[in-house]
């Protein structure tokens, strides 16, 4: 079994079909998944998703494109909304200079009051960033010397060099679709380096559907075909990198319960 450890099942693409979503991911042998928040004001829909569904949990916070608008100055709401049974992780924030939606120190401000709420909850960060390996870096490592938390960096296509200060840092890595693409043989390069216990897989849906699916609309049952290249990259077969991210998984979001996936999942095929 497999767990999509990045999706956003509330946006339109995947929402006016959510039935239909989740069917398709346990058929493929995806047993779970973590529906990501992106705004303040969207984050009950967010919410309301894993309520319904025993197998899909959910986290709270603020992207940085929506950092000028909807930033948090202080970790109080999110710790508030922390507190839900289903929210086990705090993001995605972090920092994004390639479309700059929002003013960076906005963008900085709010970053540290997720790591903040981190710290608070005990639940791990889920970190987006984009040409700002930097300052993330720094930023990471500045707050780390106030407080320990854990995290992950989602969706990674950044550097050798970020990867390895988010892995001594204590952090783990999640791995996209982006790294099945033909030109993306840097990244490939990093999930080589990687050690197996820090490694995630996510599709990031309803964005970066992954080959062969690259031109449609992404979905979770697709994050079958990351976690093949994934395998194949580290030269281990598909049932040990479904047992090991698994394992991570689960590991890192301690909060989800794992009994609520069973042991049915049908076997994935990519």
């Amino acid at each position: 079994m497999l767990i999509d450890s990045h999706c956003h099942l509330d946006f339109p693409d995947l929402a006016n079909d959510e039935a239909g979503v989740l069917q398709r991911a346990r058929a493929s042998g995806v047993a779970g998944m973590l529906t990501i928040s992106t705004r303040l004001d969207t984050f009950p829909a967010v919410r309301a998703i894993a309520e319904r569904h025993a197998n899909v949990w959910c986290s709270v916070g603020i992207h940085p494109h929506e950092a000028a608008e909807q930033g948090q100055s202080t970790p109080d709401w999110l710790v508030q909304q922390a507190a839900h049974p289903k929210v086990i992780g705090i993001g995605e924030s972090g920092l994004d200079y390639f479309y700059e939606h929002s003013p960076r120190p906005e963008q900085q401000t709010s970053f540290r009051a997720h790591i903040a709420a981190a710290r608070a909850t005990g639940l791990p960060l889920i970190v987006h960033t984009r040409d700002a390996d930097e300052d993330t870096a720094a930023i990471l490592a500045e707050e780390m010397q106030h407080g320990p938390f854990t995290g992950l960096i989602h969706c990674f296509s950044s550097s050798l060099q970020l990867a390895e200060k988010a892995l001594d840092l204590g952090l783990t890595i999640s791995i996209s679709g982006i790294v099945t693409f033909r030109k993306a043989e840097a990244l490939r390069e990093v999930v080589k380096a990687v050690p197996l216990d820090r490694l995630l897989v996510e599709t990031d849906a309803p964005y970066l559907a992954p080959v062969p699916k690259r031109g449609r609309g992404n979905e979770p049952s697709y994050v079958v075909h990351t976690a093949a290249k994934v395998a194949e990259i580290k030269d281990i077969s598909m049932a040990e990198l479904e047992r090991r991210t698994t394992d991570n998984f689960f590991q890192l979001f301690a909060k989800a319960d794992r009994a609520v996936i069973g042991d049915s999942a049908a076997p994935t095929s990519a």
